[in-house]
């Protein structure tokens, strides 16, 4: 049996006297496309901080390539091969597509704070670049400013700075949020794509669309008032009236 690559053990968290997430057990293995929904408040922003190291479990353990990573933080967490979307287009909309990749791309290698000096001398960093930009569509986009592009395109970059990182694990949170539902769907389906030319071995996503969840998760953990009420296979998932009302209230297209 392959051993997983994340391992939450009777992880919780708690804030004073409120517990935001009880104690829980997941695993994510290579080849895992794995889907965390559920109502807000459900706990899902706080599990995807204690996977990527922005939260202390209060109880239990975290752990990435039989590693713990409660105390590391999410640089640390980026070098060893987990990586979790960000906005840079948001943080830095003046800079141009190939210099938003860029930043990522020298975190990775821990030369944050001198990237600019060096973005476009730098052999290593522009091939990355380059990569990247040809795995999600934007090569012809390079040396636009990141403000200007459409609203998928901002998406897109922005799951493309995350993959700047060369993960092996990338977590996502809300990746196709404010755009169309048809740019949605091509999003989603860049991302697949990307992963695998990128050699990623899972994906963890936070999303809402239930119609995206069904279409490209193969695993779906539910979340409801901080606990998991559900880990299973898509289909087992959708077919259980109960757990879809509690998480998400409806079936996606398709479901009955």
């Amino acid at each position: 049996m392959t051993s997983a690559l994340i391992e939450v053990k009777s992880a919780s968290r708690t804030f004073g006297s409120f517990t935001a997430l009880a104690p829980i057990d997941l695993a994510i293995s290579s080849g895992e496309f794995v889907a965390i929904v559920g109502p807000n408040g459900a706990g899902k922003t706080t599990l995807v901080n204690l996977l990527t190291g922005l939260l202390r479990p209060s109880t239990g353990s975290v752990t990435f390539k039989g590693q713990d990573v409660s105390r590391l933080g999410p640089v640390r967490l980026a070098r060893m091969g987990m990586a979790r979307g960000f906005q840079l287009v948001t943080v830095f909309p003046e800079l141009t597509v190939a210099e938003t990749i860029a930043v990522a791309a020298f975190s990775r290698l821990g030369r944050a704070h001198h990237w600019f000096s060096s973005a476009h001398s730098d052999g290593d960093i522009n091939g990355r670049v380059a990569r990247v930009a040809d795995a999600f569509g934007l090569t012809d986009r390079l040396e636009q400013p990141a403000r200007l592009l459409a609203q998928g395109e901002k998406k897109l970059l922005d799951v493309a700075s995350a993959f700047a990182l060369e993960p092996e694990v990338i977590l996502l949170d809300e990746p196709t949020s404010g755009v169309s539902t048809a740019d949605k769907h091509a999003i989603m389906q860049t991302l697949v794509i990307a992963s695998e030319k990128m050699g990623v071995k899972a994906v963890v996503l936070i999303e809402h669309d239930m119609d995206l969840v069904a279409t490209y998760a193969g695993r779906i953990v539910g979340l409801h008032a901080g606990r998991v009420i559900a880990d299973r296979p898509k289909n087992d998932f959708f077919t259980d009236a109960e757990v879809v009302a509690m998480v998400v209230g409806r079936p996606p297209k398709g479901f009955h």
